[in-house]
């Protein structure tokens, strides 16, 4: 991590060198040459590009030394990589192997099982259709599977589609994931919820699921006329141009540029099967992707293709829904952490900057199947979002978007910094 410091800190030298020299150059030459400066480029354009490639170049070298560490620690085998910021992908690309005993790169289109990241397109797409008045977060689950009990009368028709997506619909801890891995229809375990007791009424205790999460595929089925897979598709992958993504276990197989699963064998790595679980869970944790397709995906977050869906359509999912009242997960050891809630498939956190008052919100969720370990964090305020794809279950993992989000920082507010020098 020190290393990590001082190349970041080395590159914002030279970085703010570097736009100084050009700013100089640019305003005491008015005669650039044609071959830096186009006919239909203003000089403002031929800085601005100069500087935002040069920021781009910074961005990967000090990723490359990141991860290259890692690796050489032996505490991943590869990573698939995306930053976006504002309308801009900063960054879709990979570091390390596909598989430890092959000499196969991880690149922006290695495809990557997600698990739980899956939940938080649920989020979106719950979100889409109440845009559209198919469905109302508010509805009750028997509204639309009329089978459904769980409890008393009065407990079943309490249970609302909120509940199931926040994971507040008082179901024990990680109910009949056990079915879920089994490879039982979730229209099947929908209607076994009447063999478990309720640990609270609905809406008051939040208690992670993936069973019960998945039950939102059914109601979004029933509403909307068409199965989950045919709404993500249609809805968000095909017109986000999410070429590399899928949903099932025989187009992962199919797929050539795959990022093996791998599993800790001592200090050394060693690969393990790409199973089928949880792709009957598609929300639950059945979706596979690459980063240049999660990179679309952020940038769509962040309200970049209205066109697609408005910001205002998917707000609720990000909406914090129950607080947690817990102190013990690694998100909330990340510095500046205020508070954590759950919203609709999203970890909602508040973390204070260090040099602020205000308080920032961050979007995120982790996901892990398969032996493979996910992050992803959106930052609406700061226009930025990150996400980390790894084949293998690292302890990277946990300070992995603080590592990032720091990164990112470093480097790009060089530029803030050098045009307030400018003013004064």
């Amino acid at each position: 991590m020190h290393r990590i410091k001082l190349f970041i800190g080395s590159a914002a030298i030279v970085l703010t060198v570097y736009i100084l020299t050009v700013s100089s150059v640019d305003s005491g030459n008015n005669n650039i040459s044609n071959s830096v400066q186009s006919p239909n480029k203003s000089l403002a354009d031929v800085q601005e590009s100069r500087v935002y490639n040069f920021h781009k170049k910074l961005l990967f070298n000090a990723l490359n030394s990141y991860f290259e560490q890692a690796i050489k620690a032996g505490d991943i085998v590869g990573a698939g990589v995306s930053i976006v910021q504002g309308d801009s992908i900063l960054i879709s690309n990979g570091f390390g192997k596909r598989s430890v005993d092959k000499n196969t790169a991880v690149d922006g289109e290695t495809v990557f099982r997600l698990g739980s990241l899956s939940k938080g397109f649920g989020g979106v797409l719950a979100a889409s259709l109440q845009s559209e008045g198919k469905l109302s977060f508010d509805d009750q689950i028997v509204k639309y599977l009329p089978d459904f009990s769980f409890g008393d009368e009065n407990n079943t028709k309490s249970v609302k589609f909120e509940h199931i997506l926040s994971h507040t619909s008082g179901t024990p801890y990680h109910s009949f994931t056990n079915l879920v891995e089994a490879g039982i229809s979730i229209e099947k375990i929908a209607h076994r919820f009447d063999e478990v007791a309720p640990i609270s009424i609905p809406g008051q205790l939040y208690s992670y699921q993936n069973a019960m999460f998945a039950i939102g595929q059914e109601v979004m089925r029933k509403a909307a006329c068409a199965d989950v897979r045919t709404l993500l598709t249609d809805r968000f992958f095909k017109p986000l141009d999410m070429s590399h993504i899928s949903m099932d276990h025989t187009d992962l197989l199919k797929e050539k540029n795959v990022a093996l699963p791998h599993r800790r064998n001592g200090k050394s790595w060693r690969t393990t099967p790409l199973t089928d679980k949880y792709y009957n869970a598609v929300l639950a944790g059945g979706i596979n992707a690459s980063s240049v397709d999660m990179a679309k995906w952020m940038r769509f977050l962040l309200g970049h293709n209205p066109d697609v869906l408005e910001s205002i359509s998917m707000k609720q999912a990000f909406e914090p829904f129950i607080t947690f009242k817990n102190k013990n997960k690694y998100y909330q050891r990340w510095d500046g952490h205020v508070k954590s809630s759950y919203g609709f498939g999203w970890r909602i956190h508040e973390y204070q900057k260090a040099d602020a008052a205000d308080v920032e919100t961050v979007w995120h969720h982790g996901g892990s199947v398969n032996n493979y370990r996910n992050e992803i964090a959106v930052y609406p305020a700061s226009d930025l979002g990150i996400c980390v794809l790894l084949n293998g279950n690292s302890k990277l993992a946990r300070n992995v978007i603080p590592d990032l989000h720091a990164i990112v920082q470093k480097i790009y507010e060089q530029k803030t910094g050098v045009a307030a020098a400018k003013k004064g």
